[in-house]
């Protein structure tokens, strides 16, 4: 099987398009149980997001259902509607509050060549990431 670092159902929370590029839009999201925070850039020019629709994503370390590196015809790109591939740059830990509440987070830090990803989440579901690994962002819409 596929080694899955996160599959939520996430919530555009706000869409932010004075990004850098041209038909890039920054996404706020949340997962639906708001353990998540994530800021992600996406091309909406091919991939169009609104607020308050909903999404499954997906990140994993390979596109092969088996979770094998190559050779398997079926794969997750299939299932999904957008797919990018990156490198996870950058972990670092921060503060969230939560009903008053002082939690420390992770954040990860993912390029996919030039548009990123900021995930945010407690460390104890954060734990399979690595810096340097390289990685899948998988999204469909619900």
């Amino acid at each position: 099987m596929a080694n899955f670092y996160f599959d939520e159902i996430i919530k555009v929370v706000k869409i932010d398009s004075q990004v850098v590029y041209d038909k890039v839009s920054r996404i706020n999201a949340t997962s639906e149980d708001n353990d998540y925070f994530m800021e992600l850039d996406v091309h909406t020019e091919l991939y169009p997001m609104l607020p308050n629709e909903k999404y499954r994503m997906l990140i994993s370390n390979t596109l092969n259902m088996d979770g094998s590196v190559q050779g398997e015809p079926k794969s997750l790109a299939d299932k999904f509607e957008y797919v990018m591939h990156g490198l996870l740059y950058k972990m670092a830990e921060a503060e969230g509050k939560t009903d008053g509440n002082d939690n420390v987070k992770v954040e990860v830090y993912i390029s996919f060549g030039g548009l990123q990803l900021m995930l945010k989440g407690d460390p104890l579901k954060m734990h399979k990431f690595r810096v340097d690994q390289k990685l899948f962002l998988l999204l469909r819409k619900i």
